[in-house]
C-alpha cells in the first residue's frame, strides 16, 4: 500500500512539473530565487488574471499577509496578518520566503533584506513579510512580463 501511494505521489509530482514547465510564464515566474512548479501554479490559480489588481501591492492584502487594522477613535494599532484569502497560496509563499532566507545561495536585495529585518523583529514575522513581497514581485513580474534579475555582482560582506 505504501509503494502505491509512493508511485502515485510520484506520477503526480511529475506531472506538476511537467505542467510548469510548458506554461511560459510558470517558467517566468520561477526565475526568482525559492520558488518552485508547486508554489508558481498555487499562485497562477489563487490569482487567475493579473489584470484584476490595479496595484501590485493589493496581492499581499488579498492572500491575507498584510496587518489588521485597530483603529478606534485615538488608536491606531497594526496586529498580527490578516488571514483573508487562501491560506493555501499564503503558506506555499510563507515556505519560499523561507527557502529563499535559508537555503538560497546567490544572494539577493530580497534575501538581504529579509535577514535584516529578521534580526530586528524576529524570524516569523520577517519571513512573512518577505513571502508578502514575494507575492508582490509575482505579480509585478507577471503583469510586466519581466524575469528575476540577479545583481551584478555580489555584495561585499
Amino acid at each position: 500500500m505504501l509503494e502505491a501511494a509512493r508511485a502515485q505521489l510520484l506520477f503526480y509530482d511529475r506531472a506538476v512539473i511537467q505542467r510548469a514547465r510548458r506554461d511560459e510564464t510558470a517558467r517566468q515566474l520561477m526565475s526568482v530565487p525559492g520558488v518552485g512548479a508547486v508554489v508558481v501554479l498555487a499562485y497562477m490559480t489563487g490569482v487567475e488574471d493579473p489584470m484584476r489588481f490595479r496595484k501590485s501591492s493589493s496581492v499581499g492584502a488579498y492572500f491575507g499577509m498584510t496587518p489588521a487594522r485597530y483603529q478606534s477613535g485615538e488608536v491606531d494599532r497594526a496586529g498580527r496578518v490578516s488571514k483573508c484569502g487562501d491560506g493555501m497560496v499564503r503558506g506555499l509563499l510563507f515556505e519560499a520566503a523561507k527557502v529563499l532566507l535559508s537555503r538560497s545561495a546567490r544572494p539577493c536585495a530580497l534575501q538581504s533584506w529579509g535577514r535584516a529585518l529578521a534580526e530586528r523583529i524576529g524570524a516569523k514575522k520577517a519571513t512573512m513579510a518577505v513571502a508578502r513581497k514575494l507575492a508582490v514581485l509575482l505579480h509585478r513580474m507577471w503583469s510586466s512580463g519581466a524575469t528575476f534579475r540577479w545583481p551584478a555582482s555580489a555584495p561585499a560582506a
